[in-house]
């Protein structure tokens, strides 16, 4: 192992529901939970959303303003009116509001630390560099949708990282918490380890047990 991939979402961060995001909204618990999935576990195709709003949304984490665009719809389509909408959103983009995992700072500052190789490879439409400034840790590159034009499971995304690392695909494991878009890694030759996407204080040590059932020094 020379090179570990991680996931962003899910994987070494993830938005926690914190209740503080509603004050000030008359919503009941009910679409406070909508809300909330749309935001962590967003999903496109709804029965409501027109053709061009399907296409903005295939394409959200690709550009910044087309992130903003599908994610506004997707919480106005819940009944929620501006500035409420717009309040939730700018949250959801903000890596101030993005809580690591309890293992995530110890499992990249130690690979690191060991000579191993790190990339995050993430869908995103905004900088997350912030997020792991503020959690005392880091990686040795990012590879972010908006960044290089391509979204996983494109192989490409892959590539790029695998490019800038210096590692073939068969030296390197890629960490995530999708099957679809983090396994498609695997079509490379990389390992894979999948992690279950659960609140930051319900997987303690996710990451390093997947890891260290591949070997990983931690």
């Amino acid at each position: 192992m020379k090179a570990v991939l991680f996931d962003f979402s899910g994987t070494l961060f993830r938005l926690d529901e914190d209740d503080r995001w509603f004050d000030g909204m008359a919503v009941d618990q009910h679409v406070q939970a909508e809300l909330m999935e749309r935001l962590t576990h967003p999903t496109g195709g709804g029965r409501t959303m027109t053709e061009q709003a399907y296409r903005v949304w295939l394409q959200r984490d690709l550009e910044p303003a087309l992130h903003r665009e599908a994610y506004l719809h997707a919480l106005y389509e819940t009944g929620l009116s501006d500035p409420h909408a717009v309040a939730l959103y700018e949250r959801c983009v903000d890596p101030a509001w993005w809580t690591p995992y309890p293992d995530a700072a110890a499992v990249l500052n130690t690979l690191r630390e060991r000579g191993i190789h790190t990339a995050v490879v993430s869908n995103i439409a905004f900088d997350i560099r912030p997020a792991f400034v503020a959690a005392q840790t880091g990686a040795d590159h990012f590879v972010l949708s908006f960044e290089v034009g391509v979204v996983k499971p494109d192989r490409r995304i892959f590539e790029i990282a695998l490019d800038r690392l210096g590692v073939d695909a068969t030296d390197a494991v890629m960490v995530g918490d999708s099957e679809e878009n983090d396994g498609a890694a695997r079509d490379l030759g990389c390992d894979f380890v999948l992690v279950d996407p659960l609140p930051t204080g319900e997987r303690p040590t996710g990451l390093r047990d997947g890891l260290r059932g591949l070997g990983a020094p931690l």
